[in-house]
């Protein structure tokens, strides 16, 4: 029996770690869209064995993205315009009733919870690329997260996921960098702790729009 459980926590592990660094290739780009995910390849890379890295890629697709080819394997989800532009509206949405619940539920606790976030996010955009996405995730989901609607939250931080992968792949242009995200955070935070609910949704809304904006710019239909 405790081989057993051994076994199982193993397989468990494996699992997980396969799906974080897929996760996370399929995010950055490492394996770009439409590509075939072969799982004999995968489990090369990934020094792991075939069922850790086929469990992985059925976790990676109800996450979107991963998608299934019939009954011929997988490849990372593709890209395009038009999804895109259905993501930028879907957080607009969603996110905007998910910070109103939390601003209408503030507490000092949040509060506290969400200018550590921030001081977390700006120590990390000075260190590197990884960890600021970290922090930055962190910080917009702790800007909801005092909505305590579960399911809410899970579709927003998926979107923010799916959302991640357009700006890996379109975000590198000048133009995209003259932006002060800095300040445009600073704006979102003042007026969460002012729990100034109409304030504060204007600036996230319009943060998320003047990217959006930027990476449409960068893609064909």
């Amino acid at each position: 029996m405790e081989a057993m459980l051994d076994t199982e926590v193993k397989e468990t592990s494996a699992t997980h770690g396969a799906y974080r660094k897929l996760r996370e290739m399929i995010l950055t780009g490492e394996l770009p869209p439409g590509q075939k995910l072969k799982i004999e390849q995968l489990r090369g890379f990934l020094e792991t064995g075939a069922s850790p890295v086929r469990e992985a890629l059925s976790l990676l697709t109800s996450d979107m993205l991963v998608e299934r080819i019939d009954q011929r394997g997988f490849r990372a989800a593709p890209v395009s315009k038009c999804n895109f532009e259905e993501i930028l509206m879907l957080r607009c949405g969603l996110e905007e009733t998910a910070l109103r619940k939390s601003i209408a539920n503030a507490d000092s606790a949040w509060e506290d919870r969400l200018v550590l976030r921030h001081h977390h996010m700006k120590k990390a955009s000075q260190k590197g690329e990884h960890d600021f996405e970290d922090a930055h995730k962190a910080f917009h989901m702790a800007l909801l997260d005092n909505a305590r609607l579960p399911l809410l939250l899970r579709y927003c931080s998926q979107l923010y996921d799916l959302n991640i992968r357009y700006r890996y792949l379109a975000a590198g242009g000048s133009s995209y960098k003259k932006r002060d995200i800095n300040a445009e955070h600073q704006e979102i935070l003042d007026a969460a702790l002012d729990r100034d609910a109409e304030s504060a949704t204007r600036h996230l809304i319009d943060h998320y729009r003047r990217t959006g904006e930027y990476l449409s710019s960068q893609m064909d239909s």
